[in-house]
């Protein structure tokens, strides 16, 4: 299976604040825009199905890429966001002063969100759902529309990185990162953080 994995499109609080899994965040008209521009970039890509967490968001960035190819965007619970407990909607502003950040980033591994998950839950969930979608889709190309975290967890699993070195993974809004699992067992990772900005991808 060619797993193509595709962060969100910006909203009007990316990069502002902890939005997890609220439902009520919708792309900006930039996210939209951008939406639209991933489907073209990607429009001669040949796909069989094409999956999302099921908050708006991501469901919205691959809509077009799904509508390009008469496919239906279905959701995957497992694929959601971490789930930041009680640190849900709090400015990354005022996150970023807290002891407890400072132990995220050093050791995101063994970090467990307020009343929330832990990252290696989140990986753990996340890595069985693509899993599953790689015995449903073997020798398939296929999308998957998800969440900053949710994708780096993912990398991290595929590419054999500690869970410590997650923050390492760059994951930008519309990214598009690529996982090639062969039945063998073979896995390959050729594409991470692959970006579109006018002029075409770098």
């Amino acid at each position: 299976m060619r797993l193509h994995l595709i962060r969100h499109a910006v909203t009007a609080e990316t990069g502002k604040r902890l939005s997890s899994a609220d439902p009520d965040i919708s792309l900006s008209p930039e996210g939209a825009t951008m939406a639209e521009e991933l489907a073209d970039q990607l429009s001669s890509l040949r796909l069989t199905a094409v999956y999302s967490s099921p908050i708006a968001r991501c469901r919205q960035t691959v809509a077009p890429l799904a509508a390009s190819r008469s496919l239906r965007v279905q959701t995957v619970k497992d694929l959601e966001e971490a789930d930041y407990g009680t640190w849900l909607g709090r400015p990354l502003r005022s996150a970023y002063k807290l002891k407890a950040w400072s132990r995220l980033m050093a050791s995101p591994a063994r970090f467990r969100f307020p009343e929330g998950e832990t990252l290696r839950e989140v990986q753990a969930r996340a890595v069985a759902a693509i899993e599953l979608l790689a015995q449903q889709h073997r020798n398939e190309a296929i999308a998957v529309g998800s969440h900053a975290d949710v994708i780096r967890v993912i990398l991290a699993n595929y590419l054999g990185s500690p869970l410590d070195l997650i923050h390492r993974i760059n994951v930008a809004p519309a990214s598009l990162s690529i996982v090639e699992l062969h039945e063998a067992g073979h896995v390959g990772v050729p594409v991470v953080n692959h970006t579109f900005h006018p002029g075409g991808w770098r």
